[in-house]
């Protein structure tokens, strides 16, 4: 599976057996901030929405920028893997 930053549609996308799973971003100076993560039915409890939410956050971090995760899924993916927590915008 590969993990794709569409910049055209702000979002990181993983297509697999046709179906389309997104993770929605907004970008704005220095932060991006991670809006909502979806995973169609029919992929569900393949890890999609993890990788997804790994593929946003390295590229944060490769780019050097602060995340603001508004997105419930992406919180609680922060939380299970705290080498991301850095990254956290303050506030």
């Amino acid at each position: 599976m590969q993990v794709a930053d569409n910049a055209a549609k702000s979002r990181f996308e993983a297509t697999v057996d046709g179906e389309t799973a997104i993770l929605v971003y907004r970008l704005s100076g220095d932060t991006i901030t991670l809006v909502h993560t979806e995973v169609p039915a029919a992929l569900g409890g393949r890890g999609l929405g993890g990788e997804l939410a790994r593929a946003a956050l390295d590229s944060a971090r490769a780019r050097g920028l602060k995340v603001v995760p508004s997105c419930p899924f992406v919180r609680a993916y922060i939380a299970r893997h705290p080498e991301y927590a850095d990254l956290v915008a303050p506030g």
